[in-house]
Parts: structure tokens; C-alpha cells; sequence
């Protein structure tokens, strides 16, 4: 699954609960299977569409909303710029009316008890997270098209390679050694060698315009979860914390917008604990919002979707920063999360939850190191101190939702993430035992290893010692 030329957008870029592997990348698929239909002239003629799903898809599809996902790409509604009602809107439509209006142009008869099948004891050799599409029509024979999901969003067609479709790039770090050297030969930073790697395929502006963009929705996100009270959706019965915790901390203080409430949060926190409780509300909210289908950041997935903004707002409630801080944070987060991408997995399914939060602590730690003026090898360093101590994390989603362990996970390592941009700051990283690039051979491996029910499949581990009330999986 390596892929070439990746961006830091393709690994950080807005998307939409609860899921990036389960969710967007099934939804992404629906959407490219009508285009297919479309592209080989045989939109109008389809009569049906099924769709199969294995594997972790199917096991922990319905707590994961896939096949919600799947009717809502059929439907030809993008995730990036849907009205927030969209999901709730369609699919009861389709539930009542038992038909689906097909990339928004072909209304098709559609039960999706019968039409969106989960074989739950079925694998297919390609990847965990299968999906199969069928389009039958009168008389020619069916078209059929397998997509495997990633992890993060990204999918790929059973016989297609995975092509992002950029152009290729000059500066191809393959490895966190790479990326060492390259800065010390060009006299660069961490964030302005990645800067120039990014100008490939964007202007300086544009990448600017992008990292904003990004904060932007994380900000939103945080700022709506920390004023939503009530019960997350899925049968766990889970409590939103975040508003509880926005409120008993900044108790009377007046704000208006998300600007000012960021400002009453720097004043509020008086000593570390109060810190910790911010950080850990930040992460709270994304994921609580992540589980009710809203839109977030997808960095590096989302189901770790938590950490980057956490880690980022507590720097700029907290720390010291500069009008390229938020640019800076996301070009090298991105890029580390890239090489997890490239040289090992941010699936889940592939690899347990080291993949996911183990992912976006490393990302986040390196991030938070260098806007702290650290050395690209104090960036490095840090990384790999965050992904060590996730190395084995298991993915066992309570009734296959992403919420129990998920959403407290992510405060976990959003804080591991802090904790060690500290130790490798007050580190000579020429004294490392451990380098980045090897830990992520050993979380590789460790993904290798380990049991399959233990990634993403909610056949072990809490899944099946917690007693819940949940709908059949």
C-alpha cells in the first residue's frame, strides 16, 4: 500500500465521523463506482446496486456507520461541503421510500437491508477492509468492482494501483534519515524543507490558505462540541464530556466566538493540571463529534482525529507562537504521518490501534517540537519516543463504535504527544538508542504479529468483556 508522493493534505484534510477507514473510505468508494458506471456509458442503464462488505467492514460496520456511508456516496453527496443535516435527511428518505436517487440523477429501487450485505465471516484476500459493488442491468452481465479502505481515507481498486494522481516530486523522503539530511545539506528546517516539498503541487499562498482552512474546522469542531450536551448516538449510552469540562472551568467567563473563547482559555489555566484538563477537553470534543457523524479533521484517521488539534491548541492557548505556527505544525505532523503511511500502516484493521493514535501522537509530538524551535533531529527524536510507547495498541471498539476506548484514547495521546516533545527537547538526539525509522520497522512488524481480533474486528479485548446493549454488528 505505498504510495508515492504524498501530501500533507492527503494525510491531514477535512472528512466526517465516525470513521476514516469505515466511513469516508466506503463513502469514497460509492462515489467512484458511479463514476464509473458513468464513465463507461452505463449510468442510465443500471438497474440495481448491491454492495458486499467483509472483514472488518462488515464486523464492525454497522457501529461504524458504513453502510450509512455507502447510500450517502451512492447518493452523490461529497462529505467535504454537505449541509449538516445531509445525513440525517437522505437516509430516512431512503429508509422510508425504499429507493435511492443515484449520484443525485437515477432514482433506483434500494432496500438496504437486502441491497448492503455484511458477510461477517468472509475475508477477501486483498486487504481487511473489502467491499465489493454490483451494478446488474437487463441484458448484459453484471459490472462488478472491488475497493479495499486504507485507512485515512484512502482506498484502492482491487486492480488498480494506488495513484493520488500528482505529479512526482523531487524531494522523495522515504525515511526519517532522509528527511535529517536533507535539511542539514539545504540548511533548512523540518517545516521549510517540507514547505519546499509541498510547492511541488501547491504555490506558498495556497498551502498556507490549506493549513488555515484545516485549523479552521478544528477550531469549529472543538468550539461546538464544548457547547453540546447529551447522549452520543450508537446505544453505548456515552455522555459528551467536553461541555462539561468547558463549563466548570471557565465557570462566568463572557465570550463570543471561538477567538475569544481561546483567548479565556489562556487566562483560565493557572497551573498544570488545569492545562491537562484543557488538553484533554479539546481531545474530548473533536471525538465526541467525530462519533455523531460531524465534520473533523482527519489526521492521520478518525479515530485518532483528537490529537493533532488538541496538541496544537494547547501550544497556541499555552505556548509561545508566530504567524507560521499553525503552517509549520501541519506540514511536519503531515509528513511524519506520511511516512508512517509509506513505510508501514494507518489502519486499524492493518495494524491496530498503533496505527491510528500511535500515529498521530508521533505526528503531533514532532509537530509541537518544532514549533517549539527544536532541531529536525529533536523532531525526530520525539516522533519515535511517541510511536515507542504505543507500540502493541490494540483496536477493540466497544460494539464496534468508535467511542469506547476511542474518544479517551485520544486524550491519552495527545498527552503522550506533549510528554514527549518535552523529553526530546531536553535531549541530545545524538545519544538516541532508539531512531524513528526503526520504530516504525518494529510497529510494522508488531502490526505483522499481532492477532487479527484485535484489529478493528471487536471480537476481543474490551469488545467482548464490556456488557453493552448495543444493535447486532
Amino acid at each position: 500500500q505505498n504510495m508515492e508522493h504524498i501530501s500533507v493534505f492527503d494525510i491531514i484534510k477535512i472528512g466526517v465521523g465516525p470513521s476514516s477507514s469505515h466511513t469516508m473510505g466506503p463513502w469514497r468508494a460509492a462515489q467512484e463506482f458511479v463514476a464509473l458506471l458513468e464513465k463507461e456509458d452505463l449510468f442510465n442503464k443500471c438497474l440495481q446496486i448491491n454492495v458486499e462488505l467483509f472483514g472488518s467492514l462488515a464486523k464492525t460496520g454497522k457501529g461504524h456507520g458504513t453502510d450509512i456511508a455507502i447510500m450517502m456516496g451512492l447518493s452523490g453527496i461529497d462529505f467535504r461541503n454537505m449541509a449538516a443535516t445531509a445525513i440525517e435527511e437522505t437516509i430516512k428518505e431512503i429508509n422510508i421510500n425504499q429507493k435511492i436517487n443515484v449520484g443525485g440523477k437515477r432514482i433506483l429501487a434500494f432496500e438496504p437491508e437486502e441491497q448492503i450485505i455484511f458477510h461477517f465471516t468472509q475475508d477477501l484476500p486483498g486487504h481487511p477492509n473489502s467491499m465489493r459493488f454490483s451494478a446488474y442491468f437487463e441484458n448484459q452481465e453484471p459490472t462488478l468492482k472491488t475497493y479495499y479502505s486504507l485507512g485515512g481515507g484512502f482506498i484502492q481498486a482491487s486492480d488498480e494501483a494506488v495513484d493520488n494522481g500528482r505529479s512526482a516530486c523531487a524531494l522523495r523522503l522515504e525515511s526519517a534519515e532522509e528527511i535529517a539530511v536533507l535539511c542539514a545539506e539545504k540548511k533548512l528546517s523540518f517545516a521549510e524543507l517540507i514547505l519546499e516539498k509541498e510547492q511541488t503541487w501547491s504555490s506558498k499562498e495556497e498551502i498556507r490558505i490549506q493549513s488555515d482552512q484545516l485549523f479552521k474546522v478544528m477550531l469549529e469542531t472543538v468550539y461546538q462540541a464544548c457547547h453540546k450536551t447529551g447522549i452520543l448516538p450508537g446505544g453505548l449510552e456515552v455522555s459528551r464530556r467536553a461541555a462539561v469540562l468547558n463549563q466548570k472551568n471557565l465557570k462566568s467567563r463572557d465570550y463570543n466566538n471561538a477567538a475569544e473563547w481561546m483567548k479565556e482559555i489562556s487566562k483560565s489555566a493557572t497551573d498544570f493540571e488545569m492545562v491537562l484538563q484543557w488538553v484533554s477537553t479539546f481531545s474530548l470534543a473533536t471525538n465526541e463529534e467525530n462519533a455523531s457523524f460531524g465534520r473533523i479533521v482527519t489526521a492521520p484517521t478518525n479515530g485518532a482525529a483528537g490529537v493533532i488539534p488538541a496538541v496544537l491548541l494547547y501550544l497556541l492557548c499555552f505556548g509561545k507562537t508566530n504567524k507560521d505556527t499553525v503552517r509549520d505544525f501541519i506540514l511536519v505532523a503531515g509528513e511524519i504521518g506520511a511516512l508512517f503511511k509509506k513505510r508501514a500502516t494507518i489502519s486499524a484493521a492493518m495494524g491496530g490501534c498503533q496505527a491510528e493514535i500511535g500515529v498521530s501522537s508521533a505526528m503531533a509530538a514532532a509537530a509541537l517540537t518544532a514549533c517549539k524551535r527544536g532541531t529536525v533531529e529533536h523532531c525526530l527524536m520525539a516522533a519515535e519516543i511517541a510511536m515507542e510507547h504505543h507500540l502493541g495498541l490494540t483496536c477493540d471498539p466497544v460494539g464496534g463504535l468508535v467511542q469506547i476506548p476511542c474518544i479517551e484514547r485520544n486524550s491519552m495521546g495527545a498527552i503522550k504527544a506533549i510528554t514527549a516533545s518535552n523529553l526530546a527537547l531536553q535531549s541530545d538526539p545524538a545519544n538516541a538508542k532508539v531512531s524513528l525509522d526503526s520504530v516504525i520497522k518494529t510497529m510494522w512488524e508488531t502490526a505483522l504479529d499481532m492477532n487479527a481480533r484485535y484489529k478493528e474486528t471487536s471480537e476481543a479485548g474490551l469488545a467482548i468483556n464490556i456488557a453493552v446493549n448495543v444493535p447486532e454488528c
